[in-house]
């Protein structure tokens, strides 16, 4: 069978094929920074992966400069920073709040973006989201809306401090979580609280909530009138902290209907990166959902959002139906509008969340309150939709081999998750004895089959050699493979593509049916077997290793600075270096030098490959300097090769690639016992260095994501992984 012209690529379960990573924005970085503080101009630019440089005014600075980051200090900024070209250059004011809060009220105003940071317990991951975001690099809405699920909680302490300890357990099956900022209470120096939380408070608020999680952030001063505590007489006051969090990065905004159209333009007009969502929320008990009212709200909503929230308070349970009619007739009559997130409050509307699809509101039984009446956790959800019979029982599976270092582990830890989302499935690891599809048919073959992860993965061709169940998936079109399996050709996951929802189309030449085949074949596996896949399911090869490398790679760095820089890949064969060549090509890397293993011309597409096949092309190599010496190196050497791979890490180490400014990256992907430690080496060498654990963390992220549909945090992965598993 020949696994490219029998192939469709695919989206799942917001997993997209694609990386989601952009060029951003081409203007030139400039950091605005306080007396004392212009250290953090020089980690902006490392974050960025630029050099830098010391400015005096906004004068004469145009996009030709975008390859440095700029620093001026902050009584030069407020002389000209209101006559800069806004085409060319983008503004950041970085204010230490050991400083004293607020920041300079006309720099932040002024500025594009603002950026909070501490002295002491200073988060360079956070400065990396924060930049990434803000400057268009990463696009956490993109990925959220191609997933058939999402949810937000709704933290409702007057204080996220009290939320940290367990936000590693709170957001597990969350997408994002809600700052409700009218709920914070800001102490003051008599005992008692502010009316309203200033800026200052809630700026402190955002950078603490942002430095624990990963997750994006809404941001919402709910009304006093739609069960908040956010004074609606003065609706420039709700302008002034909603902007401002748009200049902090937070990801979506919360707007409220009610508030002047004006407002609403202005802030959907500079929301640059972040979201608008705009919120209408009813607790007169008389809203109809059939009404001519609720069509206006929604046409009304959708003029200024990137997401309609529509909430309402019911009186009987047949208003939950009316609410799917009023669904089904909104996405029918206006299939380009922003989608609609829209429950009923109450007891009575519970049903209508586990309906709800986008973005529902849940809960946590570790927060104080529910921030709205009749919210449900993410468990919860999951137990009704269980017994609705729309989330039935599945067998997901961890298929190894013998020589996997890690198997038990696993199934803890995942059984863990599940009960932690309140899924039904069932979670097993099964070792594959043979290097055949045998195994792996077996399970699959199965009416249970929820999925399975493969570790290590396997080749597709491995896969689909001599295997006549795969074949015939599909009517003889085979399995779907998503854009990553097909270039990389080592399977990881295993997702089961229920034929209720339509199978995506193909996307890539790569996967384009040949003469013999056709890709517009009706779904169906032409399975008889009354205990085997049902003839209405198929299934999808997909990778997520790729996506962990990438996530290790990015989590300090933004994806900018890996752009068109250099990269060396050490790994016995290619089948164990795809997944890291296709993440670098991801990160748009210029050249690879590789070391170990000859490089297909499926994964050479679209780089500069040049294999090390000399200590003279090794020397060479250390000689370049600019973009062309080596920034990253990756190793998937085994654990025995640990000493060479320290060697090579210490060849290349003492400089800081193309500026002294910029620190490299070292990535070793060898699991188990070493000789040696060249993770040491490389760090003691000038590297930032990462391992197995953080890649592996991550792609069991991704991997949760792809079988369940569901978001585990990274940080709850290592939390519950335990030392055995990482």
């Amino acid at each position: 069978m020949d696994i490219h012209r029998a192939s469709r690529l695919a989206t799942i379960n917001g997993a997209k094929t694609c990386s989601g990573l952009q060029k951003g924005d081409p203007r030139t970085v400039v950091i605005i920074y306080g007396p004392g503080q212009e250290n953090i101009v020089s980690v902006f630019a490392d974050v960025l992966g630029k050099p830098h440089r010391m400015a005096d005014s906004f004068q004469g600075i145009t996009s030709l400069e975008q390859e440095s980051v700029l620093g001026i200090p902050l009584a030069s900024a407020k002389i000209d920073i209101s006559t800069r070209n806004r085409n060319a250059v983008v503004a950041i004011n970085a204010h230490c709040i050991n400083l004293g809060m607020p920041p300079d009220i006309y720099i932040s105003a002024e500025c594009d973006y603002e950026f909070l940071y501490p002295e002491v317990s200073f988060s360079r991951r956070d400065l990396a989201r924060f930049i990434s975001f803000t400057l268009g690099q990463i696009n956490h809405h993109e990925s959220l809306m191609s997933k058939p699920r999402t949810y937000f909680i709704s933290t409702t302490f007057p204080d996220v401090r009290a939320a940290l300890p367990n936000i590693d357990i709170l957001t597990v099956g969350a997408d994002a979580v809600e700052l409700r900022v009218d709920l914070l209470k800001e102490p003051l120096s008599d005992g008692s609280f502010a009316p309203i939380p200033s800026l200052s408070y809630v700026g402190e608020q955002v950078m603490m909530l942002r430095q624990r999680t990963e997750l994006p952030i809404i941001f919402t001063t709910r009304c006093t009138k739609e069960n908040g505590r956010f004074p609606m007489d003065d609706p420039d006051l709700y302008y002034d902290y909603l902007y401002r969090a748009i200049q902090w990065g937070v990801e979506y905004i919360d707007v409220e209907l009610w508030l002047p159209e004006h407002i609403r333009q202005r802030l959907y007009d500079k929301r640059g990166s972040s979201r608008i969502m705009s919120a209408f929320h009813d607790f007169s008990g008389t809203f109809k959902w059939p009404s001519p009212q609720a069509q206006s709200i929604f046409l009304e909503s959708r003029k200024y959002a990137d997401i309609v929230k529509m909430i309402a308070i019911i009186n009987e349970h047949n208003e939950n139906f009316e609410l799917e009619y009023f669904r089904s007739k909104i996405r029918s009559e206006y299939p380009d509008s922003p989608p609609l997130s829209a429950v009923n409050m109450g007891e009575t509307g519970q049903f209508s969340r586990t309906l709800n699809k986008f973005f529902t509101p849940i809960t946590h039984p570790l927060l104080p309150i529910i921030a709205a009446p009749g919210q449900l956790s993410a468990a919860e959800i999951n137990a009704a939709l269980s017994l609705l019979g729309q989330l039935p029982k599945k067998s997901i599976y961890g298929i190894s081999s013998p020589f996997s270092r890690i198997t038990t582990p696993y199934a803890p830890f995942y059984e863990k998750c599940f009960n932690e989302l309140g899924l039904p499935h069932q979670f097993a690891v099964v070792e594959r004895q043979h290097k055949g599809p045998d195994c792996v048919e077996a399970l699959c073959n199965q009416k249970s089959f929820g999925g399975a992860y493969l570790n290590p993965p396997v080749s597709l061709a491995s896969l689909m050699q001599n295997s006549p169940f795969f074949a015939r998936l599909n009517s003889g079109t085979g399995p779907i493979l998503t854009e990553a399996a097909c270039v990389i050709g080592m399977v990881d996951t295993i997702v089961v593509h229920c034929g209720s929802s339509p199978i995506p189309s193909p996307a890539s030449p790569t996967a384009s049916p040949g003469p013999n085949r056709s890709s517009d074949a009706p779904s169906g596996a032409g399975i008889t077997n009354g205990n085997g896949l049902p003839s209405s399911s198929s299934l999808i090869f997909d990778n997520a290793t790729w996506r962990g490398i990438v996530s290790t790679l990015t989590r300090d760095l933004a994806p900018s600075a890996y752009c068109g820089r250099a990269a060396v890949v050490l790994a016995p064969n290619a089948d164990d270096a795809a997944s890291t060549m296709y993440a670098l090509k991801a990160l748009r890397i210029g050249k690879v030098y590789t070391v170990g293993f000859r490089t297909p011309p499926s994964l050479a597409r679209g780089l500069d490959v040049e294999p090390f096949n000399s200590l003279e092309s090794l020397q060479r190599a250390r000689m370049v300097r600019d973009k062309a010496s080596p920034f990253v190196i990756i190793s998937a050497l085994g654990p025995e090769k640990s000493n060479i791979v320290g060697m090579l890490v210490r060849a290349f180490g003492g400089s800081r690639g193309s500026s002294t400014q910029i620190r490299k990256v070292f990535l070793d992907l060898a699991d188990g016992p070493r000789k040696g430690d060249p993770s040491a080496v490389a760090e003691q060498s000038g590297f930032a260095a990462y391992g197995v654990a953080d890649t592996t963390a991550f792609t069991t992220v991704e991997t949760l994501r792809l079988l369940v549909g569901q978001n585990v945090p990274y940080s709850f992965v290592r939390l519950a992984g335990g030392q055995g598993m990482f």
